[in-house]
């Protein structure tokens, strides 16, 4: 597919200028340690920081950090669905015996905004530089048996481009599977997905494109378009719920060798679901589904489902568990109408953690 091939080309690219930065920031903890570093993000009650006497990326508990210094920018996103970008500076606000914590976020007009620390549900570093903006993720898995010469492997690509209040992220899945006297399964899978929050709190509109090639359900391409309003209905520090309804058209190319299967235009309402759950710096599951009913086809449903489950292992380095699912509950004569399945690999993050 030659626009995952771009999008791969693209992530490999732009990892570079990705490295890590000068250790700048100061954090001052509560019970008296002060550390000069270099802050990545925060998410999930964990705010993740480089040290240079220490390899890798460590995660302090965000209640106990009393103060905070970076003139770096960040997007800080809140619960009630503010998001703010600026540099950050945090004082403690205690007085008569309660702990409390405020966060000055300069924005770059200059302006100031006072926010308490415990509003804050994630917060990601961003620049003003266009390639710093980008976060890639990379990750793959590989296995081969001799005896009836198995290969199978799967590569997942995550480009993500945040800004304030919309952002653009990129994923391409590829699955190959092979071994000899059977004929060999692919399914490449691209999905872009935008946003743009409106003025409402926790509302939004977004757009939707996917291409999507599978030997299991001889699909050579299947072409979707889509867009909506969305809205989060859970913006916590440990999960983020968000749904978008709206219409898309989808377009169908089967394998000719399947009995010249005619291609197919459907024009299909739209229902996306978002989930991202995570725990303190070690965990993150990642949930996506797509249904579309369509409305030339009336009683027709096709369904995407995509879900990997993150453990963090070493600084950047995770391992990860994904499953894929696609399926027509009415799919052209003689063709299977579903295709899904399994897989795991290590992976690697260049750049910070963007809001989810």
């Amino acid at each position: 597919m030659r626009i995952g091939a771009l999008i791969l080309g693209l992530s490999l690219s732009v990892a570079g200028p990705l490295a890590a930065g000068e250790k700048t920031d100061v954090l001052y903890m509560k019970n008296g340690d002060r550390m000069t570093c270099e802050i990545k993000d925060l998410d999930a009650g964990a705010l993740h920081i480089s040290l240079d006497y220490v390899d890798g990326t460590i995660s302090v508990e965000w209640s106990k950090v009393e103060r905070l210094e970076s003139k770096r920018l960040f997007i800080v996103r809140l619960a009630n669905g503010v998001v703010y970008t600026g540099s950050l500076h945090m004082i403690d606000t205690t007085s008569g015996g309660e702990e409390e914590s405020e966060l000055d976020v300069t924005v770059p007009s200059g302006d100031h905004v006072a926010i308490d620390k415990y509003d804050v549900v994630t917060m990601g570093r961003t620049s003003d530089n266009f390639w710093r903006r980008f976060v890639v993720d990379i990750s793959g898995g590989l296995s081969y048996a001799k005896g009836n010469q198995a290969t199978q492997y799967n590569f997942t690509s995550m480009l993500q481009y945040p800004k304030e209040r919309w952002g653009i992220t990129a994923n391409l899945n590829s699955t190959l599977a092979s071994s000899s006297g059977a004929t060999t399964a692919t399914r490449n899978q691209f999905y872009l997905q935008g946003f743009h929050l409106l003025p409402w709190r926790n509302y939004f509109y977004g757009a939707t494109a996917g291409l999507l090639q599978t030997t299991e359900q001889s699909i050579d391409l299947q072409t979707s378009l889509g867009g909506g309003v969305g809205y989060y209905l859970k913006n916590t520090e440990h999960v983020r719920l968000s749904v978008l309804g709206g219409f898309a058209w989808q377009h169908t190319i089967y394998t000719q060798s399947a009995g010249a299967t005619p291609n197919e235009d459907l024009i299909a309402a739209n229902l996306t679901g978002n989930l991202s759950v995570v725990t303190f710096s070690k965990t993150n599951l990642v949930v996506t589904a797509n249904l579309l009913p369509a409305l030339s086809d009336p009683g027709r449903f096709f369904f995407n489902a995509n879900a990997t489950y993150y453990l963090k292992l070493w600084s950047n380095l995770k391992f990860n568990l994904s499953a894929y699912g696609s399926a027509d509950t009415r799919p052209p004569e003689g063709l299977s109408g579903s295709d899904y399945g399994f897989s795991s690999g290590l992976g690697w993050t260049f750049g910070s953690q963007q809001p989810r």
